[in-house]
């Protein structure tokens, strides 16, 4: 995944060539991939131009190791993560939500569909619809200024993903979280009233979440609201 945030941005296949050194090209050997422990034992430094290694490498690598436990029962769940996880890099970096991405991730989903109906039926079709119909309408009233239309694209993935009530809290949560942020950046002066924030990161982040969530939660969101 770390290849795919990387080539995404350099226009390079993520298919065909090996990982090299970004800084200085240099091909690397298998020693040199092993997820977080070649960072570790390189001290964050590349091991043939010695220029600092990114923290995205080792962060990348622990998280989805971490979620992949919790989702490692459902195979399905654990691509839709991989390109949540890769969505929610990419857009903190560069601000935006590559098509590339979110369009793969929406065919899997009505694909897998095929094989197990419950996965889109009535509701979760109702729901892509709605969440992307919300965003759109932000986006036009706006004309652009609040929300682009990666998000409206994204919220279709995850109205697809969660189904109806879960996506009402997954978008909760979502604005929660980048409502907090938000002002917790303008308070230590990262930001100011009028700086973009990729509101990307929290709706993917939001969207893992409520695939794990607990039913309890839900319900006290949906009695809140209703």
């Amino acid at each position: 995944m770390n290849v795919v945030i990387c080539r995404l941005e350099t226009k390079e296949s993520i298919f065909i060539g090996r990982s090299h050194c970004p800084k200085c090209g240099t091909v690397l050997k298998w020693y040199d991939l092993i997820p977080v422990l070649s960072f570790l034992f390189q001290k964050g430094e590349c091991r043939y131009c010695h220029k600092k290694i990114s923290w995205q490498y080792p962060l990348v690598e622990i998280l989805t190791a971490l979620i992949f436990l919790l989702f490692f029962s459902s195979i399905y769940y654990l691509v839709i993560t991989c390109f949540l996880i890769i969505i929610f890099v990419y857009d903190l970096k560069h601000y935006i939500i590559p098509d590339k991405i979110v369009y793969p991730a929406i065919v899997i989903t009505l694909v897998s569909a095929a094989f197990y109906p419950p996965l889109t039926g009535f509701y979760f079709l109702l729901s892509a619809f709605l969440a992307s119909g919300f965003f759109l309408s932000i986006v036009l009233i706006s004309k652009g200024k609040w929300m682009g239309l990666g998000d409206v694209k994204l919220a279709f993935l995850m109205g697809l993903v969660l189904g109806w009530p879960n996506i009402l809290f997954a978008l909760f949560l979502a604005f929660s979280l980048g409502a907090v942020i938000g002002i917790i950046l303008i308070v230590l002066g990262k930001k100011n009233i009028k700086s973009e924030i990729p509101f990307g990161p929290f709706l993917a982040g939001a969207t893992i979440f409520a695939m794990l969530y607990n039913q309890n939660m839900v319900d006290w969101y949906l009695n809140l609201v209703f």
